[in-house]
């Protein structure tokens, strides 16, 4: 039997990482698909890779933690070839993109955000933007979620615009445990004044979220969930801390929730 002359289809998964020059990148958030960080992180994308598709959420999702949609059908609105606005969760998002909406191989990599604000500590478990990124990592794709914090309604997007090609780069040349997505934040120094990249576990809030009590126009109660009071941490080495020293706080979190110290005491007892 005559050898194929073809040659088999380049790999943009290699062993030490992903080769960005040929890798296929899903976009998405939980901020919307007009959010102003989402557009940075298109544009990151974009300098990367040449195959970039974005699929987000048609209005904000923020809080919206790892849900799924699961009473009701999803609308899709096809914006261009490779843009796709879905009336869902960050993690209906993903779902979809990767099972219907991206012809041919599954993405490569995800990029989640930018968020605008904090991704840091207890917001973990609430974060839309992590969830999306969540959701990619139990498809085994390699997932890296991006959140700019602020100072009041002053968004630096410019501090994630020029550092996060740099940081996808530098989290792509290794190939992180199946399990581990990577939460990345940026300060709010200016870009220039970035002291560097550095890996910090989830931090804790010496603070805790507020819950503020108001009235409608007729004169009806409600309570009305807030934001933490302050972003001071408790210890060092943490997310909160080295943002707060005006570096970029990359966490790498992972999906396995079970405490293995606990784990080991329970089979002693319940042995």
């Amino acid at each position: 039997m005559a050898k194929s002359s073809s040659k088999p289809a380049a790999k943009s998964r290699t062993r030490t990482g992903i080769d960005l020059s040929r890798a296929r990148i899903l976009v998405t958030n939980d901020d919307g698909i007009n959010a102003p960080g989402l557009t940075v992180m298109l544009k990151v994308a974009s300098s990367l890779s040449d195959d970039v598709w974005v699929v987000a959420p048609e209005i904000e999702q923020s809080g919206a933690g790892h849900s799924l949609t699961l009473r009701r059908p999803l609308q899709v609105r096809k914006i261009s070839e490779r843009r796709f606005a879905v009336d869902g969760t960050p993690t209906d998002c993903v779902l979809l993109a990767v099972n219907r909406l991206i012809d041919g191989k599954k993405p490569d990599l995800v990029l989640s955000g930018v968020n605008r604000g904090a991704n840091l500590g207890e917001d973990v478990t609430y974060s839309g933007t992590i969830a999306a990124a969540m959701e990619a990592t139990l498809l085994d794709i390699p997932a890296i979620a991006f959140s700019q914090l602020r100072l009041g309604q002053n968004v630096p997007w410019n501090v994630a615009e020029t550092h996060a090609a740099e940081v996808v780069k530098r989290l792509t040349k290794f190939d992180w445990p199946k399990g581990v997505l990577m939460n990345v934040n940026f300060p709010t120094v200016p870009a220039a004044e970035v002291t560097g990249i550095e890996p910090a576990k989830q931090g804790r809030r010496i603070s805790a979220i507020e819950v503020v009590p108001i009235t409608d126009p007729g004169g009806r109660p409600y309570l009305w969930i807030g934001d933490f009071t302050n972003d001071d941490s408790v210890g060092k080495g943490t997310d909160l801390e080295v943002t707060s020293r005006g570096a970029i706080a990359v966490t790498p979190l992972h999906l396995d929730l079970t405490h293995m110290t606990t784990m080991k005491q329970l089979k002693e007892l319940l042995d």
